[in-house]
This record gives C-alpha cells, structure tokens and sequence, in this order.
C-alpha cells in the first residue's frame, strides 16, 4: 500500500506522482480483467439457453388464443439448423444465461461442446422434431404408421399422421424426473375419490415404480415434474371461509427454492423444462408466487382459461374428471342407440356464475325439448338422463373447467360447450369440431334453433366420433396407452419439444 504525504510541488515530486497513478491504473486494469475473465469462465461453464417458440395470437372469437396446433408448428430449435432457417420466429422467447431476451434469432444457441448430457438429450429431440415434422407433411386422415393396438384415424384429430408419429416418439425416447422432496399428504399424493381426481390420479401414477417414463437418474430427464398437490395443500393449509391462498403460494415457492439449490436443473432452464399439474381452481393464481414458474414452466392445468394467464402454447390443457369411487364406473359407460335419444338436449347443475344463470334464466322449466334443470326431481337418474339426450350442455361455472364434458362423453353425448377464454383439453391434437358443438355465451337464448339446425346425418357422424374420441378421456386402473394418463404426458411431450436447453 502507498501513503503520500503532501508536498510543495516540485518537477522531481511531479514525475513520482504520475508514475504512480499510472502504475496504479495498470494496477486496476489488471484486476478488472481478471475478474471479468473468471466471470466469462463461470457463464460459460453455467451457461443455457432455452428457446420457447410461442404462435403469434390474435383476439378474434376463433382464435389462436384458445386454440394452438403444436404439432404443425414444431419448428426445429437445433442450432444448426437455426442459422439456415428461413421461416417466421414471431414471439420468439429466448432466456441466455439468465436473462430473458427479445428479438433474439436462435443462431446465438451455441455450438455443441464435447457431448455433455443436455446436448446428447436435445439431439435426440431434435431427431424427434425432425420425424414429426415429416409426418405432419402427410394430411390424410388416417395414420401411415403401424402400431398393434390403435392407429389414429378421422376428423377427430387435427392431424393423425403426425400425432400418431409424435405419440410413438414419446414413447421411444420421453424421460420424467419426479424430485423426490416433500413430504405425504401436500406432496407425492392426492385425491383419487372426488372432482379433483385428474390431479390425484396423475401425481398417484407418476410415483408408481415401474412407469415407463420416469427415470431415476435427473441427467437422463427431458423434463421435471413438481410433484406437489395443489388439493391437498386446500384441505390441510387452507382455512375454511377464507380466500386466503398465501399458505398455499408460500409452500409452493418454498419449495421450488429447496430443488432449485440443491440441483442445478432448474437454473438452467429457468424452470422451462419443468412441469407441474393442478386440477383445482386455485392451481394457476398459485403458481403466481414463484415467478419463473408461472411465466416459464409448463403448467397442465383444468382451468386452462386464456384470461387468467393461460397460454396455449405453452401449458398443458387437461380434463377435470369426477371420479366418485375412483374409478370410471362401467355403467357410466353408453347410451341408448341415437334414434332412441329421446331429449334433445340436457343440462342439470347449482347456479354457479353467469354462464349458468343465463342458460337457467333462458331454458329452465321452458321447453321439453331442452331439459335444464339446477336440481333434478327425485327419481331421476342423472346418468340416465345422459344416456337419453342427443347433446348435453356443459356450461361453465365459476371456473371454466367442468366434469360435464367428459361426463357427457362417456354417455356417448354430444357436448355442447359453452365458456368464454376455455382452452380445451387435448386441444393440440383433438378437432373439438368434429365432435362436439360450441356455441357462444350470447347465443345462449338460440340453443334450441341451433341444435335443430343439424341435420340427422350430421349428428350421427358426430355421435360416431364422440364414441372414438372417448379413449383418449378413460381413466384406467393401470393406464393403457392412448388413455387420459398418456394423453396428459403426450401433451408435455409436445411443449417441451418447443423448448432448447444448452447446458
């Protein structure tokens, strides 16, 4: 260390004091460069870069914002093929070494470096983008692939031919890793008997041994699950009359900042290339309070609803089943034969939200034809009424979601969905169109002219389709390939395709 003490000045003095300063600038110099060379080191050797790619949406009633066909879409992330693609990068979402962004063309992904495990990973993803993307070319309505139990067929599918080839990569190659911390009852367990049971059902599932997507192994992973349940976290932190979800959102927070330091994959990705799965209506507010989590990761969600944050292209869509008994009851199963069908259209249900108080104020105890009822009269059979109706109406309530739609299904009912910024389940793979009616809050009062208005051999074809479309809706004890279980893992599959991770 130097000490100067103040002088007269003089030519000698002079000459000393500026060799110093510059020594000590030189000095300084130094000590930025080495600082900056060992930050440089830190990033390099720390480094990711995840690349979402999300459609432009627009605001028109059939619109993207509800409505996003993934597998037409894949583009191919790879960074060799980003310098020579051509197409439209709109919305593109870049996250570089922590920071989010804008504008940014994935060239700037770097080059693969010495086969390190994320990168062996992206290959095979890559490989796997570049199979569908083939398949998607084929437009024809049925499947070109061969497979022993179901091959995809029909206007039910947006497009059978890539889905059936995007649903056999998953198969092949789809890793899970379930962090193993938390503890029984709010996490690694859920609710099996009530309407809720999606959630229960999916978490019950992912911790069975044996289950062909998961992987002990973290580094073999595409994708993380938090295994965390949103219901049970309700019942066991919630206070009864309150609306206070703090508890609830702290846990949750907490918990993404226990994985977060004890393993390096949620830093580098940002947490995109991790998932998590809420059936209740308090899943997505949430997810609010970790804000990688609600911008970055793959939510699947049952209020799946555009206008609380939902994005298509990015969360995962799936269908709130009420399961009473915990399992799809046989006799829930059919219907009569369509000319047996005697009651055009049904609908009983509490008086929850607007939705439901426009459809009872226009139809309830106003025409036989549509039957809606907010309480069924003794001795009458809710499912019986299923069974006998050419379409069910599955209104939203308070939240978007309801169990009406696969409800309706299963009796082999044309759903008629009205909602407002509802992303349906599937919706990636699945033409809602096909098989079932959506009609608009506004033209509630003109259900009736608009169910007459479709012709005798159109609602058989659709009546066929909804029989079709029913096996991707079944829960099964032990799940069979195509069900709801796969369903929901297909369309993680989808988004994380959509992502790049360098580590």
């Amino acid at each position: 260390m130097f000490s100067f003490t103040m002088r007269p000045s003089s030519r000698g003095h002079d000459h000393y004091s500026k060799s110093c300063s510059a020594l000590s600038f030189i000095s300084l110099l130094l000590v930025v460069f080495i600082i900056v060379f060992a930050l440089t080191l830190y990033i390099k050797s720390s480094s990711s870069v995840s690349i979402l790619l999300s459609p432009s949406y627009n605001n028109t009633l059939e619109s993207e914002t509800t409505s996003v066909n993934l597998l037409d879409r894949l583009v191919d992330v790879s960074p060799a093929a980003a310098t020579s693609y051509n197409g439209s990068f709109e919305d593109l979402h870049v996250v570089v070494n922590g920071t989010v962004a804008t504008d940014l063309h994935p060239s700037i992904a770097p080059k693969a470096t010495g086969g390190r495990k994320p990168w062996r990973i992206e290959t095979g993803l890559t490989r796997a983008r570049s199979s569908i993307r083939e398949a998607a070319q084929n437009r024809s309505l049925i499947s070109a692939h061969q497979d022993p139990d179901y091959i995809p067929q029909g206007p039910i599918y947006r497009n059978a031919n890539a889905f059936h080839r995007s649903y056999l990569e998953m198969e092949k190659v789809f890793k899970i890793y379930v962090y193993r911390e938390g503890e029984h009852p709010l996490f690694h367990n859920g609710h099996c008997k009530s309407l809720y049971s999606s959630e229960g059902r999916f978490i019950n599932e992912m911790e069975k041994p044996g289950n062909k997507f998961t992987t002990a192994d973290p580094e073999k992973a595409h994708v993380y699950f938090l295994p965390f349940s949103v219901v049970m976290m309700v019942q066991y932190l919630h206070e009864p009359g309150s609306h206070d979800i703090h508890p609830i959102g702290r846990t949750i927070a907490d918990y993404v900042h226990t994985i977060s330091h004890k393993y390096p994959f949620w830093s580098r990705s940002l947490g995109a290339d991790h998932f998590m799965l809420s059936c209740h209506d308090w899943g997505p507010w949430a997810t609010t309070y970790v804000p990688q989590l609600y911008n970055n990761s793959i939510r699947a969600l049952c209020n799946a609803n555009t206008s609380e944050g939902f994005n298509p292209a990015r969360d995962v869509s799936f269908p709130e089943i009420n399961l009473l008994t915990g399992e799809v009851v046989a006799n829930s199963l059919g219907g009569l034969p369509p000319s047996q069908r005697s009651i055009l259209a049904f609908f009983a249900g509490r008086l929850h939200g607007h939705i439901r108080q426009l459809l009872l104020q226009h139809w309830k105890d106003k025409d036989n034809d549509i039957q809606v009822y907010e309480q069924l009269p003794l001795g009458i059979s809710y499912d019986t009424m299923l069974k006998k109706s050419r379409f069910c109406l599955c209104p939203s309530g308070y939240e978007v979601a309801s169990p009406r739609v696969v409800e309706a299904i299963y009796a082999e009912c044309i759903p008629v969905l009205i909602s407002e910024n509802y992303v349906l389940p599937f919706n990636d793979v699945l033409n809602w169109k096909s098989f079932s009616i959506q009609v608009d809050v506004q033209d509630i009062p003109n259900i009736k002219s608009i169910l007459m208005g479709i012709s005798p051999r159109q609602y058989l074809r659709m009546q066929r389709r909804v029989k079709q479309v029913r096996r991707h809706f079944m829960v099964n004890s032990t799940p069979k390939r195509f069900d709801v279980f796969h369903m929901i893992i297909h369309s993680v599959w989808l988004r994380r395709l959509n992502i790049f991770v360098q580590g």
